[in-house]
Parts: C-alpha cells; structure tokens; sequence
C-alpha cells in the first residue's frame, strides 16, 4: 500500500496527504535485501560469527574469503536488514539469526534459504512466463521433473529433507503443544522428509509411537535424523508412495505441506486415501501456510501458491474453507482450522 505525505503548497497552505512511492519502491526492490541475506547464509556467516563470538570486519572478511569491495557495505547492510549488531566495530549475530542460522543448532532454519537460494531465486525470475504459460518454470523447462531428479541425487535429497526442517520447524512444535494428543496413541506423517513433526510430537508426548512414511530414498535420511534424537525405539520409517501404496494406520494422519504440490482431483484422493486408512475417531491434521478465507492478508500463503505454479504442473495452495469442503467431500464429519505460527495453520478433521 502506497504512503501518504502531507504536502505545504505555494501559499503555504498544507495541502492534503497524498500518496508517495516508497512502500512500491520497498516492495519492488525487495529482492536486493532478500539477496543479501541468502548468500549471507550461502557463505555460512551467521554460523562463523556463532562461533567467534564476534568479529570485526576485516577479520569477518577473511574468515569468509572475500575480496575487500563490498564486503563492508555487505556487514552492514546485514546490520542495516536487522540481521546482524554492530557495537565498536565489531559485528554480532542478532538473538534471532544466532538461534536459527547457526548450522550448528538444532534450531536452524537455514535449509529452506539454502534451497531458496540455490534453486528458487533464480527460477522465480521466469514468474512474468509462468503466468503467461501457466507451466512450471523449474527443471522442468529443460525437460526434466523435480521429484524425479530430486529422489535420484542423494545430495539434492539431503537438501531439499532438510530444506522441509527449517520450514517445518516450528509449526511442528506448536502442532505438538496445541493438538489434544492425550486422546489418541500414534501418528504417521505422510510425507516425511527428515521427520522433524512426529520427533516433536514423540518428544513431547511419551506415550506417542509411530513414524513417518515417504519415497524409499528418504529412509536413511529419516533414520538418521530420529535417531539423533534419541526417538528409534518409538519412531519408524515406512516407504511407500503415497498414491500408489496404502498409508499406513494410525490414530493421527498427518499431511505438512503435501496437498499444495498437487491438482484439487489429486488433493480429494490423497484426502480420500488417509480416510480410509483411519479408524473410527481418527484424526487428519493437514498444515500449509493456509490462505485466508478472504485472501487479503496471509500474503506468503499467496506467494507460496505462486510457487507452485513455479514448482509443479497443476499444484496451488488454498483456504481453509476450501480444505474443509474437500475433507467433508471424501466423507471426514468435524473440521476445524486452527492457527498454528506465523504464515501457517492447520486444518483438523475427524473420522
């Protein structure tokens, strides 16, 4: 939304408040700010300064491998973005960039802008031709398919796995605490990748058994990630795909960023599939970042729907309204949307 600014005319009258260009102008060269702070986590400089403690510039500098020009307005604009402090010429994380993008933290959220910077920044370039095309504007513009490229390159998988951790993060742990666990045993999030939602959910609840069930490929990935935290006696992994192979049971199905990637008649059968593989007083919890009923103001649920349009052939995102429609379709009877933290929600249904 454009500013306004009061005007002082000729006569010296005040005129009325106008409007200005400098929330366009923000907006419209977002990207340099979003630039700086994507490589900045490409060249690991959150995590050297975890570690430092703190550093001034020049020492910044070398650590990072960077050549003088530039590298002090790159600090500071750093600073200037509120991602880093600076007090007497030394440099700082900032509480927030020192919890979650330091890659040495169980908290680190940087896979997301890792994969936002190797892959996405460049693809979301092509938005003007996605538009125009309505066809993904990834890898597959060259002939190739994400996923299938994505499940055959063990380093690109490790990527994009721990990529849904940092997304995933904290809606886990809020799924975790906000969910009436206490009414049911065990839970199979579909879709896994690392399975950080069902380790927040064990550790949180002891008496939670289950696992996470995706693509063979992703097991090692999953085995490894549960049992770094402590959790392979009580979480396994099952593979399978889901639209070919029976979900496995459970009391809780869970879908995390799963519906968006597919078309609304392959939304209803993913939707159909875990009603089936629910008993009687089961649950569905689908999170994305939900859009609004009104699509006025969850802009990154917008945004993330244009993503699909970037990421996938026919995938988008949509409301709560929507969701709840399609689970009652497929024969689920209460639904309910529940905000989870920042952009996301979650969308409950019972069988």
């Amino acid at each position: 939304m454009a500013t306004e600014q009061a005007t002082v005319s000729a006569s010296g009258e005040q005129a009325p408040p106008g409007p200005t260009p400098e929330a366009i102008m923000q907006l419209g060269m977002a990207f340099w700010g979003s630039k700086t702070l994507l490589s900045a986590v490409e060249l690991g400089l959150f995590s050297e300064l975890s570690a430092a403690g703190s550093l001034d510039a020049e020492e910044l500098r070398e650590r990072l491998g960077l050549q003088q020009r530039g590298s002090l307005d790159f600090f500071d604009a750093l600073v200037a973005l509120g991602m880093l402090a600076r007090e007497d010429g030394r440099y700082t994380n900032t509480p927030a960039t020192e919890l979650f993008l330091d890659r040495a933290k169980p908290s680190y959220v940087g896979g997301i802008l890792e994969m936002a910077n190797a892959r996405l920044f460049g693809f979301w370039n092509s938005l003007t031709e996605g538009l125009r095309t309505g066809q993904p504007q990834n890898e597959a513009k060259t002939g190739g398919n994400f996923f299938e490229v994505l499940y055959a390159d063990p380093a690109k998988l490790r990527e994009f796995a721990k990529a849904m951790t940092g997304i995933s993060g904290g809606v886990a742990h809020a799924i975790a605490a906000s969910f009436p666990w206490d009414r049911y045993q065990t839970v199979i999030d579909v879709g896994c990748a690392e399975g950080c939602v069902p380790v927040a959910i064990a550790r949180a609840h002891s008496h939670i058994t289950g696992g996470g069930f995706d693509l063979p490929p992703v097991g090692p990935l999953f085995d490894e990630f549960v049992a770094g935290a402590g959790l392979s006696d009580r979480l396994r992994f099952y593979p399978g795909d889901f639209f070919t192979d029976p979900l496995p049971a459970a009391d809780v199905l869970v879908m995390g960023h799963i519906l968006h990637d597919w078309d609304a008649d392959e939304k209803r059968t993913l939707l159909e599939r875990a009603y089936a593989a629910l008993p009687d007083g089961g649950a569905l919890i689908v999170y994305e970042a939900i859009i609004d009923d009104d699509r006025r103001s969850n802009a990154f649920g917008l945004l993330m729907s244009l993503n699909m349009l970037i990421e996938t052939p026919a995938g988008f995102d949509y409301t709560g309204a929507d969701c709840q429609r399609w689970m009652r379709d497929v024969g689920f009877g209460e639904t309910y949307v529940q905000p989870l933290v920042g952009p996301d929600s979650m969308v409950v249904a019972i069988k």
